[in-house]
C-alpha cells in the first residue's frame, strides 16, 4: 500500500509539472494565409508617402508629353537643387523620391552612351549635368531611397517599333541606370502610349529579369507588377475595397479593360501585389506657370483614399524652369505634413478600456492593438472563436470625441478582413469591407461624441490579426460645410 500510494505521489507530482511548465510556454502565433508580402514590399507600404519629380523638357514647353522633336537645347535650368528637391521631401515626410529619367519624349536626364538625346546636348552644364546623379548624391546625403521612371513609349528614338533593336537599347538604359547610380528601391514602367504610335512589342520578361539581377530589393511597379501595381486612374483614388492580392496572370500592361481589378484587387488573388496611387500636387504631371497645387482640403481627401484604402500615395511634385520646387508647392507640402501629424499624433483610444470576443494567448491579447508597433504585435482570437469577431473600446472617464476610426492588420501574415461594421454607443456608422495595410474612416457625418465603440469583422479569409486601432479627431474636416 505505501509503494502505491508514494508512486500516485510521483505521478501527481509529474503531472503538475507538466501543466506547470505548459502554462509557462507560449503559445505560437497562427498560421500565415498566402500569399504573402515580401521584405522589400512591407518597407515599401510603411512608407505611406512618397514622392515623384516629373521633370525634362516637358518642364521648358510647357506639354505633358513631348513629341520627341524637342532641341537638347531647350533644357536649361538656371539653378538647379537636387538638394532642395530632397529637402522639401523630407519637410513633407518623404523617405523615397521618384525621378522621370525619361519620359516620352525620350529626353534622357543622365548622360546614356546610347543617345545623344539627353543632357550632353544641353547648354545646362556645359553638357556635363547629370540629373540623375544629382538627385542621387543628394537623396543619399539625406538618408532618402531614389526610384527611377523610363518610359516604355520613346517618340524621338528611330529604333522605337523595330522589336528587337529598341528592346536591347532600352535594356542598355536600364543597365545603365541599375548599375551606375547605386542602390535603386523602385523603378516605374508606364503603359501609356497614343494610338498613332508605330506597333512594339515590349520584352517585359527580359526587363523584369535584368532588373531583379542587377537590384535584389528592388520594387518594380507596371500595370502587372510584379511587386507594385499601379492602382488604375491618375486621382491617387483606391477602391473602397481594395485587396492587396491579384492574379498576376489576368493583367495586361497598357491594357484598359483591367482597371478596376487593379482597383480592388482580388481576394481570391494567388500574388501579393498591393496598389501605388499616383497624382500630381497640381493639375498637370510637369510645372506649368499658370496651374497652382491643389489645397490642403484636396491633399486630405486624396490620402484618406489611397493610404486609407490600403495603398501608397505617390505625390508628383514638378520642379519649375529654374530647376527648384516652387515656394508655393513647398508651402502646401508643409501644410499637409503638419494637418497629418495633427490628426495622427494623438491616439485617443489609449484613453479606453479594450476588450475583444476571445484571445488566443497572453502575446496576442488586444492591447497589442494600441502599442507603438503596426506590424508584428497584433490581437488574435482563440482559435474557438468564429465569428463574428469584435473589439470594443469603453471610455474611462468622459466621453471620447472622435471622427476618424483607424484599422490595421498584421499584413505580415497576410490579408484577411472581409467586411467590417463600426459600431458608436450601440449605432451602426460605418459599413466597410477591406481593412490591410491601413483602412481610415472618417466619418461622413462629422464628430462624434460617446462612452463605447465597437468594431465587428464579419467576413474573413481566416481569423484576423488587427495590429492597432486608433480614434483621432481631424480638426480639418467639416462635413456639414457647403
Amino acid at each position: 500500500m505505501h509503494q502505491t500510494s508514494y508512486l500516485c505521489q510521483i505521478i501527481i507530482f509529474m503531472l503538475s509539472q507538466f501543466f506547470t511548465l505548459s502554462n509557462q510556454l507560449a503559445i505560437p502565433p497562427p498560421l500565415p494565409i498566402l500569399p504573402l508580402p515580401s521584405f522589400s514590399q512591407l518597407k515599401w507600404q510603411q512608407r505611406e508617402l512618397i514622392m515623384f519629380f516629373h521633370f525634362g523638357v516637358n518642364t521648358f514647353t510647357d506639354r505633358e508629353w513631348g513629341t520627341g522633336d524637342e532641341n537638347p537645347a531647350i533644357f536649361n535650368p538656371t539653378s538647379l537643387d537636387a538638394d532642395q528637391w530632397v529637402e522639401t521631401a523630407v519637410q513633407a515626410g518623404v523617405s523615397h523620391v521618384i525621378l522621370t529619367a525619361k519620359h516620352h519624349d525620350g529626353f534622357c536626364l543622365w548622360p546614356s552612351n546610347y543617345t545623344a538625346h539627353s543632357v550632353v546636348k544641353s547648354p545646362w552644364k556645359n553638357g556635363r549635368g547629370d540629373v540623375v546623379g544629382e538627385l542621387v548624391n543628394a537623396a543619399k546625403a539625406r538618408g532618402v531611397d531614389v526610384g527611377l521612371y523610363l518610359s516604355p513609349w520613346d517618340r524621338h528614338d528611330r529604333r522605337y517599333g523595330v522589336n528587337k533593336e529598341y528592346n536591347e537599347y532600352y535594356l542598355g538604359q536600364l543597365q545603365e541606370l541599375l548599375n551606375n547610380y547605386g542602390s535603386v528601391r523602385e523603378i516605374w514602367f508606364d503603359g501609356a502610349k497614343d494610338s498613332d504610335t508605330p506597333n512594339m512589342t515590349y520584352y517585359f520578361s527580359d526587363w523584369f529579369a535584368m532588373v531583379k539581377e542587377l537590384q535584389g530589393t528592388i520594387n518594380i511597379l507596371s500595370d502587372a507588377g510584379p511587386d507594385v501595381r499601379w492602382v488604375g486612374n491618375e486621382q491617387g483614388f483606391a477602391g473602397t475595397t481594395c485587396w492587396s492580392t491579384i492574379n498576376r496572370a489576368s493583367l495586361s500592361i497598357g491594357s484598359s479593360t483591367i482597371l478596376d481589378y487593379l482597383n480592388t484587387g482580388d481576394p481570391k488573388g494567388t500574388d501579393w501585389m498591393p496598389a501605388e496611387c499616383d497624382v500630381s500636387i497640381r493639375p498637370g504631371w510637369f510645372w506649368h506657370k499658370d496651374e497652382e497645387p491643389k489645397s490642403l482640403d484636396e491633399l486630405l481627401e486624396t490620402y484618406y483614399n489611397s493610404v486609407g484604402r490600403n495603398c501608397v500615395l505617390l505625390l508628383n511634385v514638378p520642379p519649375n524652369k529654374k530647376g527648384l520646387i516652387s515656394k508655393i508647392d513647398v508651402s502646401r507640402l508643409k501644410e499637409f505634413r503638419h494637418a497629418i501629424d495633427t490628426i495622427f499624433s494623438t491616439n485617443l483610444a489609449k484613453n479606453c478600456s479594450i476588450k475583444a470576443s476571445s484571445r488566443r494567448g497572453g502575446a496576442f491579447g488586444p492591447k497589442k492593438m494600441v502599442d507603438s508597433d503596426h506590424l508584428w504585435t497584433y490581437w488574435a482570437p482563440s482559435d474557438h472563436d468564429r465569428g463574428p469577431y469584435w473589439i470594443r473600446l469603453n471610455a474611462t472617464k468622459r466621453p471620447v470625441k472622435f471622427n476618424v476610426v483607424r484599422i490595421q492588420e498584421a499584413i505580415g501574415l497576410g490579408q484577411r478582413i472581409a467586411e467590417h461594421e463600426i459600431y458608436v454607443d450601440g449605432t451602426k456608422i460605418v459599413s466597410g469591407t477591406t481593412i490591410g495595410y491601413k483602412k481610415l474612416h472618417r466619418l461622413e457625418k462629422g464628430a462624434v461624441k460617446v462612452k463605447s465603440v465597437m468594431i465587428k469583422i464579419t467576413g474573413t479569409r481566416a481569423a484576423p490579426l488587427i495590429s492597432s486601432i486608433g480614434l483621432h479627431f481631424d480638426p480639418f474636416w467639416h462635413p456639414d460645410r457647403d
